[in-house]
């Protein structure tokens, strides 16, 4: 099924970027436009820009850019179609679908199949927890005794795999899904001539992305036979990262936003334990070592994580290297530890909701309280060089601040905590920080921002070896950015610029593409916005556009006042920059057009074509001259 054209465009009408963007980043009114920080880089000052008139965002640390449905595709990683669906959710839209062709059904890509047959997989685990008698007897028996209600069980939509060989290969064989696809999808295995259930006799975790989509699973073996591993999960896919998800993320984010607090979690039934305990904005890392992609996902709903771990203080040590992570990526970080034997699943269940979230509350520590307290185990450690030891270890965890004046709190805080001069610490500090931008320093520099993609898929660039393409650029800049205002009582700007651009042949085949489309929205009738460009359908166009509709450099409000400096915009003077635009076009191609002549005459062998060619110079030269007088240009002799 596709979303029919007109929910599409009811969708696009109600959108407002600066509501959508706001669910995912924080923005800053800066003039006309909003700031933020970049929620695609690890970046430091502010480099995302969205503008509100325009209807547009621009990462400049990223190069990525484009409108509302763009943004939710990049910072989702979801498809042109599940963007819409997000949006309509968003703004309460009823989603009209039209039948497919067999043309449409046949052009699916491989990602949304593996969506379908990963849904289609979920569907049937499900169907196994509640309707089987297997199912019921011990997965739904299992879930009972961990004390997960009805409620609990649909939203993580929890099931149960039959413990035969094929249960799941034969039903989605009946369903039409190739062993291809299944195998792809990690639902099935094949070894030599045997092809079976990769999950079998298991209860069922499906691991969702942000939006909602099954992308893997986790599942938890019922047996006490040894042989088995007691957790399998999905390999990685083309839609399943381990280091790029958290489990949870799709039930937590809202939460994590209202509460701007994030609780940090290692398995699945800490989670959903939690999430019955009232507790909603916990995630985990599923049992691997917390990744900077995963830090970074966090980082788009809040700045501040909680860690919560168990009492075992060697495997908390083990964890160290995560809260360093955390404080690398600017964020700020608490930890809380259970009592011996008991860790979030057990904890929460044994007390009220509202016992255990003042138990969160009181007993969260900051991260130099915490760590110091598992070095020295819990303040008893008296041997100088084990305290040595400590220090260094907490020194380097505040060096990885990028903030310089959380630097120096945290500095104060570890003097007095663990009795020892500031100003020593501080000196260890700056150390670190020397070795620290001389490594920086000696890394190869980043590529720069228009060597980046708007998409996944590497964006040819411009042709900027070619002399004309500057002032190509120009004349589309002036039509994106200014195409309905007045040149004069007759025309528009667009129609101007089209007009005397209708006959030039441009070099670069992108700008042409976009001014022709522009061309044709001028036929009929139609005004000129920056939504007719942008879009998923033509990523080269869109980016053209958006690197033309600047927003990053203006003059803020009550500059002009505070320093009593008069500034003119180009927007003040139209016409005279359009008509200087075209003269400047009409002279590179011009230019190009002599030497072209030049060249012609030098193999040129018969008197006669010479003297044309002669003729043909010397009225481009005089072409050449009525335009460097409008310019205001002298060329030397």
């Amino acid at each position: 099924m596709a979303i029919s054209e007109s929910t599409i465009q009811e969708i696009k009408n109600r959108i407002d970027i600066v509501d959508v963007i706001s669910d995912f980043v924080s923005l800053k009114k800066v003039g006309s436009n909003y700031r933020a920080l970049s929620p695609f880089t690890n970046e430091k000052t502010p480099s995302f820009y969205v503008s509100p008139s325009k209807e547009i965002f621009k990462c400049f640390s990223s190069g990525k850019g484009g409108d509302a449905i763009t943004f939710v595709m990049e910072v989702e990683g979801i498809n042109y179609i599940e963007a819409l669906k997000y949006l309509a959710a968003k703004y309460g839209i009823e989603v009209q679908e039209e039948e497919q062709t067999d043309e449409q059904i046949q052009a699916q890509n491989e990602r949304d199949s593996l969506f379908i047959v990963l849904n289609f997989a979920n569907e049937y685990f499900k169907k196994q927890l509640f309707d089987s008698d297997e199912g019921r007897s011990i997965g739904l028996s299992y879930f009972k005794e961990r004390g997960f209600n009805e409620q609990t069980l649909k939203t993580f939509e929890l099931g149960y795999s039959l413990d035969v060989w094929d249960g799941l290969l034969k039903e989605a064989k009946k369903k039409g899904h190739s062993e291809e696809l299944l195998e792809k999808a990690g639902l099935i295995l094949k070894q030599e001539s045997k092809i079976y259930d990769r999950f079998r006799g298991r209860v069922m975790f499906p691991i969702q992305n942000v939006a909602g989509k099954v992308i893997a699973f986790g599942a938890r073996t019922l047996r006490s036979d040894k042989k088995q591993p007691k957790y399998i999960n999905s390999p990685e896919t083309e839609v399943y990262h381990k280091s790029k998800i958290l489990y949870g993320i799709h039930q937590a984010r809202q939460a994590i936003r209202n509460e701007d607090l994030c609780y940090l979690v290692e398995g699945y039934t800490d989670v959903i334990s939690m999430h019955q305990a009232g507790v909603q904005n916990v995630v985990a890392s599923s049992g691997t070592s917390l990744t900077k992609e995963q830090v970074q996902l966090i980082s788009r709903y809040t700045k501040n994580i909680t860690v919560l771990y168990d009492g075992d203080s060697a495997g908390i040590k083990a964890s160290f290297r995560g809260i360093d992570m955390i404080l690398e990526h600017d964020l700020n970080v608490r930890a809380v530890v259970f009592p011996n034997g008991e860790d979030p699943d057990s904890f929460s269940r044994s007390m009220t909701s509202d016992a255990f979230r003042e138990y969160l509350e009181t007993n969260a520590r900051d991260f130099i309280t915490f760590k110091t307290d598992i070095l020295t185990d819990g303040g008893k450690q008296t041997d100088p060089v084990k305290k040595v030891q400590v220090i260094r270890e907490i020194i380097e965890s505040i060096s990885l601040i990028p903030d310089g004046i959380k630097r120096s709190v945290y500095i104060s805080a570890c003097a007095d905590l663990l009795d020892v001069e500031e100003q020593v610490l501080l000196s260890e500090l700056n150390k670190l920080l020397i070795k620290k931008q001389r490594k920086d320093r000696a890394q190869p520099e980043p590529p720069e921002p228009e060597d980046l993609p708007l998409t996944e898929a590497k964006q040819p660039k411009p042709n900027l070896q070619s002399l004309a393409y500057p002032v190509e650029r120009e004349c589309l800049r002036l039509v994106v950015n200014y195409g309905n205002e007045p040149f004069d009582e007759e025309m528009t700007i667009a129609e101007f610029i089209l007009g005397e651009t209708q006959t030039i042949n441009f070099e670069n085949k992108s700008i042409e593409e976009t001014l022709n489309l522009a061309a044709q929205v001028v036929d009929e009738g139609k005004k000129i916005e920056p939504d007719i460009f942008i879009g998923p359908e033509n990523p080269t166009m869109s980016q053209l556009v958006i690197d033309l509709l600047e927003m990053k450099y203006f003059v803020s409000e009550g500059w002009e006042k505070k320093h009593r400096i008069s500034t003119m915009h180009e927007s003040e003077d139209l016409p005279s920059a359009a008509y200087t635009a075209i003269l400047r076009l009409k002279r590179k191609k011009l230019e190009s057009l002599i030497l072209q002549n030049e060249e012609t005459l030098k193999k040129s062998k018969s008197v006669e074509e010479q003297e044309e060619l002669m003729t043909m110079h010397k009225h481009l030269k005089m072409m050449l001259k009525e335009i460097d007088d409008e310019l205001g240009i002298v060329i030397s002799s």
